[in-house]
């Protein structure tokens, strides 16, 4: 069916730059937040290497000085108050004195490095003798052995004393600390993304055919320059782009005159009537293409007023007033409302090209007549289809044909176009953040398909 490429890009709405899990802006958080998390733990084990010295042996000197007193208040105390001071430790200080026996039965202290620099200290001054435990005879807490004259006892207190520091309270610290660092690590990616988040939107709008703002020239001389080269690129762009259409629509216009000219002449011509209609074809074709050269010259203007369209009801009028020719026939399906927003005239030129090159290219094999269906579909996202019959392309050259002035070699035989209808169609799907694709359905023919963006109204 179509002969004539258009760009190859696709003018699907694109994600936002820099978002989803593989933007860059969330690489760098994650690079920084592992970064941060692993310092952290890194201080967190060096900072206990280094005050568990001086917390075990605090916690040991507090066992000596609780194991000292307690001793030194049995032995002077009134041998008929010792049962009321008994009772007073434990009940103030939390501190209970039982006789130590051969057959107590021991909980023996974990293999943990705080602990058994807290045993090695208590031994040191209270004597080689002396045994902590954490239970005796399945009564869990701190257990720590003494002896008056030959007459052992246990001092038993809450295991609790050896904490300087609750770990709730090292929790709490490292959650504020690790929040903050997180903070950080999210001000210095947005800090780093932004740059590159601008210059990637910039150049998803250049992509589109429009026409982003200058980039700011401010922030490290790294991101100014590339800023300052992107904005001269997007200059550059603009004026080759002005010159193209200046050049393309000066020449199409200085062709007008003497092709009026020509018209004039054939039919005075004193040639015959064949000769003449042969001639008169070629001016028309001539004309035609260079219609096409206007058409496609037209610069796309990125702020024109679009309005609601009705997609259905505008391809149902121009399927009516064309009708069925003696080489198309046009099957029309169409749902009752498909709203999109766009320029009315714009969107007849895209199906005129489709209904155009189906005639041309799209002829139903081992027949002089084409069959050419169009649907409409509404819903969030509407869609045009127009499908032949005819005998389709290769799928190598779905690509290669939308590329301006490129044609099948089959279709440069009969020489009645520039290569430009699909590139029109291609650059008004773009104008419409439309996408524009070229499909081969599975019973042959060819399918040209645009799918339209949601509408505000939908």
């Amino acid at each position: 069916m179509p002969t004539a490429p258009s760009p190859s890009s696709s003018a699907a709405p694109e994600p936002a730059p820099g978002r989803g899990p593989g933007g860059v802006f969330w690489r760098t958080f994650l690079l920084i937040a592992i970064l941060i998390g692993a310092s952290l733990g890194a201080w967190y084990q060096s900072f206990r290497i280094l005050e568990r010295g001086p917390r075990a042996q605090q916690a040991a000197q507090l066992i000596v000085s609780i194991v000292n007193l307690t001793r030194s208040a049995l032995i002077h105390s009134d041998p008929e108050k010792r049962r009321a001071l008994l009772i007073d430790l434990a009940q103030n200080e939390g501190i209970r004195i039982y006789p130590l026996e051969e057959t107590d039965r021991l909980t023996p202290l974990p293999n943990q490095a705080f602990l058994r620099m807290i045993d090695q200290y208590v031994r040191t001054k209270l004597g080689q003798n002396t045994r902590m435990t954490l239970g005796v005879n399945g009564q869990p807490g701190l257990w720590v052995s003494f002896f008056i004259e030959d007459d052992g006892y246990w001092v038993a207190f809450d295991q609790s004393r050896l904490d300087s520091i609750p770990r709730v309270q090292w929790v709490g610290w490292g959650a504020v600390a690790l929040a903050l660092s997180l903070l950080g690590a999210v001000v210095i990616s947005r800090l780093i993304n932004l740059p590159l988040k601008r210059l990637a939107t910039a150049a998803v709008a250049i992509g589109r055919g429009g026409r982003p703002e200058a980039l700011p020239a401010k922030g490290p001389r790294e991101i100014r320059q590339a800023n300052a080269s992107f904005n001269a690129m997007v200059a550059d762009l603009e004026r080759i782009e002005a010159d193209r259409a200046l050049l393309l629509a000066g020449i199409s216009h200085d062709l007008r005159t003497p092709l009026t000219r020509l018209r004039l002449e054939v039919e005075m011509s004193p040639a015959s009537e064949e000769i003449r209609n042969a001639m008169s074809a070629d001016v028309e074709q001539i004309d035609a293409i260079i219609g096409q050269f206007l058409d496609y010259a037209r610069p796309l203007n990125e702020h024109s007023i679009l309005s609601q369209v009705d997609l259905a009801a505008l391809v149902e009028g121009i399927t009516s007033a064309r009708g069925e020719t003696e080489t198309l026939q046009i099957t029309l399906h169409r749902e009752p409302c498909a709203l999109v927003r766009g320029n009315p005239t714009e969107l007849q030129r895209v199906l005129l090209n489709l209904i155009e090159n189906a005639r041309r290219y799209g002829l139903t094999p081992g027949s002089d007549v084409g069959q050419l269906d169009i649907t409409v579909k509404g819903g969030d996202t509407p869609v045009l289809e127009v499908r032949d019959h005819g005998p389709g392309i290769p799928t190598d050259e779905l690509e290669r044909l939308k590329r301006p002035f490129t044609r099948r070699d089959s279709a440069r035989s009969q020489a009645d176009g520039a290569g430009l209808g699909l590139a029109i169609i291609e650059r008004i799907a773009r104008r419409h953040h439309a996408r524009f694709d070229l499909l081969l359905p599975e019973d042959g023919g060819l399918l040209a398909r645009i799918t339209f963006p949601k509408s505000p109204s939908n």
